[in-house]
């Protein structure tokens, strides 16, 4: 029980890895010349993750799974990638373990017309406020019918791992 719930706890705090927070005023230049706006991408970036949080909040796993790209794919330590079919019913797992609230910090966006890069940091909270798990996280978006969606989401404890069952 305490291993499914450290790795729900991981799987969670991989998702929440979505969401932003500060902005800078960059643009990046593509090789073929086209312009990529930096700014615009990360006003996106931290509306979605915005979305994400609520969806979050109010246990919807279906609308969480939304967010991800149909070849979309939620990877964290000790388990075997999380796949777009199976996305809904992973964060329904994970809103089920306990988890309440989150916070996502973005360090960093990068990227180009087709892909952009988001990295950052993440908490996960439960009853009481109690800080259940927290750590640092890699999200790749890609456009998908021009709409811009979460390709990889990858999530990296900083929590120690829960100790093995007493015998």
């Amino acid at each position: 029980m305490r291993k499914i719930l450290f790795l729900l706890t991981v799987l969670t705090c991989a998702f929440m890895v979505s969401c932003n927070n500060a902005s800078e005023e960059k643009t990046s230049t593509t090789s073929d010349s086209t312009r990529f706006d930096l700014v615009k991408a990360r006003a996106f970036v931290d509306e979605d993750n915005a979305g994400f949080v609520d969806h979050f909040k109010k246990g919807d796993s279906a609308a969480l799974a939304d967010h991800y790209h149909s070849e979309g794919q939620l990877i964290m330590a000790n388990s075997e990638p999380v796949k777009k079919a199976n996305l809904a019913s992973a964060w329904g797992g994970i809103i089920r373990v306990g988890f309440k609230d989150f916070k996502l910090i973005t360090h960093d966006l990068v990227g180009s017309d087709d892909l952009m890069v988001e990295t950052g940091t993440y908490e996960f909270y439960g009853d009481n406020n109690k800080l259940m798990d927290k750590g640092s996280y890699v999200v790749v978006w890609k456009k998908e019918n021009g709409k811009w969606k979460i390709y990889r989401d990858i999530a990296a404890t900083l929590m120690p791992p829960p100790p093995p069952p007493a015998k």
